[in-house]
Order: C-alpha cells, then sequence, then structure tokens
C-alpha cells in the first residue's frame, strides 16, 4: 500500500504539473529579480554577500533570498512546483534531484561550462542525470566525524590520540565499543565496563542517538558499513539494486543497534531532529559522543559551557576509516520566471569569487578547493581543528569515501526504509530487511 502510494504522489506531481508550469505569480519575482531558495540559516549571511557582490557585476539584476527550515523547505519547493510559484534558483539535494528530473522540472545547466576539475573530486559527476544532463552546479561538500565531550573524556582518563585512533568491528566491537562503554554512566555512577552497570538507568550515554539513519544512515551507522567494505547499490550511480540484504550489511547494523540493547547508545526515543538531535545530547550532558556532519561544526563549537572535540571516524575491517562525502548543488528550475538571470546568479555561485566568500565565513565548506581553503583557515581564526573532517578527502590510502546512494525512487526508498530501520532499532531482526529490499528492487526494476 504505502509504495502504491508513494508512486501515486509522484504522477499526480508529475500531471499537476503540465497545468501548473503555466502559472505565475511567485513573491518577488520580476523580469530584474532572481528569486533563490536555501535551507541553512547559518549559510544565509554568506550568499547574502555573494549576491551582493554579483549585483555589483550585474547592474539591474537584483537577487532576493528565502530561507526556510529543511522540512518546510521540501514540502513548499514540491507545492510551489504544482502552483507555478518556484522559485528561479534553489538548493538542491543529491537523493532529491533524480527525482526532479525525471520529472522534468529542472533545466539542465550544460551551456555553464562546469568543469568538475574544478571542484573537489567527484562532486560535479554527481549532478549528471541518467539522461546525460547536468541538473546542478556544485555548491559545496561535508564530511562525518566523531564529536566529543572533552571533559567527559578526561575524566574517563581517554586522550584525545585514543579517540582519534579507535577500531572496530561487527563481533566484539573493537576499542571503540570499549570506549563507548567506558563513557556510559548509570545513575548510580558505574560506567558500562563495570561490574554491577544498570543499562535500564543510564545518566549518560557512551554514543548519542542520530535516529534510526532511514536508508542512509549518513550520521549513524554509514561510517561503519562504509569501513566494513559494503555499498549501497551495485553500481555508483543510478543502479536498479540496493543490497540492504547484504549479510556485511545486515551484520555491522545489528551490531551498531545492539549498542542500545547494551545501555551504550541512548534509545531512539531519545533523538528528535527538531528538539532533541545528537547536539543537543551532548550539549545537556546525555550523551559524551556523537557522530555527525561538517555542517554542524559551528553548531557544536557554539555550545558556551561545552569543550568540544573531534575525531576520525573508527577503523573498519577494510583496515580504512570511511565517511560518506556528501555535495549540495544550486538548480535552476525549468519554468524559472527570470531565467537569464538565473543562469548568470548560478554560474556566479558556482564561481571561485563566490566560493571563496562562503568559505571565508567558516560555516561549510565550499566545493572548489580554494574555498574549501579558506574554509579552513576562518575555521582556525576560531579556533577551530577540522581536520578530521578535511583528512579524509586528501588522503585516500587511510580513507574511504562515499555519496548518498543515487537512483530513482529516493522517496520510494525512504518510505520503505525508515520504518524498517526504525523497527530494527527497537529490537527487529536483521533479516527482515530482505524482504524490505526485494520491494525496493521491484520498484527500481520497473
Amino acid at each position: 500500500m504505502r509504495i502504491r502510494t508513494v508512486v501515486a504522489l509522484a504522477g499526480a506531481l508529475a500531471l499537476s504539473l503540465v497545468s501548473g508550469c503555466a502559472r505565475d505569480g511567485v513573491a518577488g519575482s520580476s523580469q530584474n529579480t532572481v528569486t533563490y531558495w536555501l535551507w541553512d540559516a547559518n549559510q544565509l549571511p554568506a550568499y547574502q554577500a555573494c549576491a551582493k557582490d554579483f549585483e555589483k557585476e550585474n547592474p539591474g539584476l537584483k537577487v532576493s533570498i528565502t530561507q526556510m527550515g529543511w522540512g518546510d523547505y521540501w514540502t513548499k519547493l514540491t507545492a510551489s512546483f504544482i502552483a507555478g510559484t518556484q522559485p528561479d534558483v534553489f538548493t538542491d539535494h543529491i537523493q532529491k534531484f533524480g527525482q526532479f528530473a525525471d520529472l522534468k522540472v529542472l533545466e539542465p545547466l550544460d551551456d555553464l561550462g562546469i568543469n568538475p576539475s574544478d571542484y573537489q573530486k567527484g562532486l560535479a559527476d554527481n549532478w549528471i542525470a541518467q539522461d546525460g544532463h547536468r541538473y546542478g552546479a556544485p555548491k559545496d561538500w561535508d564530511t562525518v566525524a566523531l564529536f566529543y565531550n572533552q571533559k567527559m573524556a578526561t575524566a574517563a582518563g581517554l586522550t584525545p590520540e585514543q579517540i582519534n585512533n579507535l577500531n572496530w568491528n561487527p563481533k566484539d566491537g573493537g576499542t571503540f565499543e570499549k570506549t563507548v562503554a567506558h563513557l556510559t554512566i548509570d545513575r548510580n555512577g558505574k560506567r558500562g565496563d563495570e561490574p554491577g552497570f544498570d543499562k535500564h538507568h543510564v545518566k549518560v550515554y557512551g554514543l548519542a542517538s542520530g535516529g534510526a539513519g532511514d536508508g542512509d544512515g549518513q550520521t549513524t551507522w554509514s561510517p561503519f558499513t562504509g569501513s566494513a567494505g559494503w555499498h549501497y547499490t551495485d553500481k555508483a550511480r543510478w543502479s536498479t539494486k540496493y543490497q540492504y540484504d547484504s549479510k556485511t550489511f545486515q551484520s555491522v547494523v545489528k551490531w551498531y543497534f545492539g549498542l542500545a540493547k547494551k545501555g551504550y547508545l541512548a534509545p531512539q526515543t531519545d533523538y528528535s531532529e527538531g528538539a532533541n538531535p545528537a547536539n543537543a545530547q551532548l550539549a545537556s550532558g546525555k550523551a559524551a559522543m556523537a557522530f555527525d556532519g561538517a555542517w554542524m561544526i559551528s553548531t557544536y563549537y557554539g555550545y558556551k559551557n561545552l569543550k568540544i572535540g573531534t575525531a576520525f571516524t573508527p577503523v573498519g575491517p577494510t583496515g580504512k576509516r570511511a565517511t560518506m562525502m556528501n555535495g549540495l548543488a544550486d538548480s535552476v528550475t525549468k519554468n524559472a520566471h527570470n531565467k537569464q538571470g538565473a543562469l548568470k546568479w548560478v554560474k556566479y555561485l558556482s564561481s571561485d569569487a563566490c566560493q571563496k566568500t562562503v568559505g571565508s565565513y567558516g560555516i561549510v565548506f565550499p566545493a572548489t578547493p580554494d574555498g574549501t581553503r579558506a574554509a579552513v583557515a576562518a575555521y582556525k581564526k576560531k579556533g577551530i581543528d577540522v581536520t578530521a573532517f578535511t583528512e579524509p578527502v586528501a588522503d585516500k590510502r587511510d580513507f574511504t569515501t562515499f555519496t548518498y546512494p543515487i537512483t530513482n525512487y529516493a522517496a520510494d526508498v525512504y518510505a520503505l526504509m525508515h520504518p524498517a530501520m526504525q523497527d530494527i532499532y527497537n529490537g527487529a531482526a536483521v533479516s527482515g530487511l530482505d524482504r524490505t529490499n526485494s520491494q525496493i528492487n521491484l520498484i527500481l526494476s520497473q
């Protein structure tokens, strides 16, 4: 029923776009204005600065920027395509653009002259759709690392060097599990590795909950599945075969969520993306460590009463560390009200000039190398060492980086994997993923 519902909704959107594409009237639109949507409030000042520079170089053109939260962003964007009130340009996500391209609501960017070698390796290539056209201009990139409470680590007798050199395996968890256990403290002051530890009454969890991870596990289980040698699909892009039925994958997630059964990983009920995400669990003293993305660096280091450290992801059975490397892009809508202005704006957004400006704010890592260097320097001025995030991109000998699974029907994959992974977090058998995987692959094969 869920599969049919999602597919039906996609079909309804496609039909609505036919009738909606002729409408106009988006707020702030005019022949002289380019409307631009993004979701990250922290990045808004940087892009406002880029807009001012762009307007100086393009007299007569104005950029109107709208920022909204992640959840509202995608709902309103989809509705805008139907109503004909879509922005000229918007920040796009790798998991979304495939469906948007398939629905033909994006403008090809082949003529912008995007050169993949101008950006961090792999970023530009990810935005080529199955039809061979480019639909995104590289914007920024991020990786995942381990944030930890330095005060708690010191009290546990752990040094930064120890935390930065952890290893793991799905049998006994290696030094990573030992560390998580040692950082866990029950209400009586017993640590997770001490006799008498009460897993039912935990005061501080060794590892914060980032949720069940849905189908990508970006900031939860993906550093472990990646360092175990597992891949989401059987080929890098546009595969029709997911591999959630893999014994490797299932053994890893069984071990990972088993940490919750032992009382070391915060329970799923502790997690709320809006009210109690992983960073809030660290800030409140509820957890000692958390896996999170580079886009959260300023948030973690912004807590006045929390001294934060960062470390690499643990070394896995492959002998390497692993992290997802995601990259956002800017896309132009097919029925942009100011298409020529929109194309100029996206070209500027992807330029070294704008990306160095964005980097200077020390909020994200821009897609160009110079933009990245500007960001590293800006973080350094703030007293923040970002090596745990940048080194995986520079050192391919000891690190494995991978991208989100890029396939069609991402919404359907989410609809199936979201409840499946929540069930596993709550104790369901991982073998149930065999059936879920079959359902996903059936959809992709159509």
